[in-house]
């Protein structure tokens, strides 16, 4: 495999990071990536009764408890990521939470072959990038945190 020379890759990453590396777009990103879940949350909260439909739908008795614990999580979570305010572990919440609801809700597997089986494979592996997405997330978020606790206790 021919690799492009360590000066091109840091003249490039150079050129990349003043944009990229900044806090807006890091926050566009995770603005990005909790989108369908402000979504989700709110349409759940502003029309309660599809929630409890979505939620029977899906055979989850009491509905009514799914339904708020599904609002809970998915505002709270997103809250936490985008506040920075335990960000891990609002991060890895929305990966669980995914994780069930993507088998759950996306059993691709038991389709007839088709059109239908067809989309809802391609949502199911998109869902696996989401979850991919919230790893990579609480992954960076405990790095930073013990780079920070590293500096303070080397720090005078």
């Amino acid at each position: 495999m021919n690799t492009p020379p360590a000066s091109h890759d840091s003249r490039l990453a150079a050129l990349a990071t003043p944009l990229f590396g900044s806090r807006a777009i890091r926050f566009i990103a995770m603005l990005g990536l909790c989108a369908a879940y402000l979504q989700g949350g709110l349409n759940k909260l502003t029309d309660f009764g599809a929630a409890l439909g979505e939620m029977q739908h899906f055979g989850l008795a009491p509905a009514a408890l799914f339904a708020v614990l599904v609002i809970a999580l998915e505002l709270g979570a997103s809250a936490m990521i985008l506040a920075g305010w335990m960000r891990w572990l609002g991060a890895l919440a929305l990966a669980g939470f995914t994780l069930l609801a993507t088998g759950l809700a996306l059993r691709f597997w038991e389709l007839p072959a088709g059109q239908e089986r067809f989309m809802a494979a391609n949502a199911f592996f998109e869902h696996l990038g989401l979850i991919g997405g919230f790893l990579l997330l609480a992954w960076l978020d405990l790095q930073e945190r013990s780079a920070e606790r590293q500096h303070k206790e080397t720090t005078p």
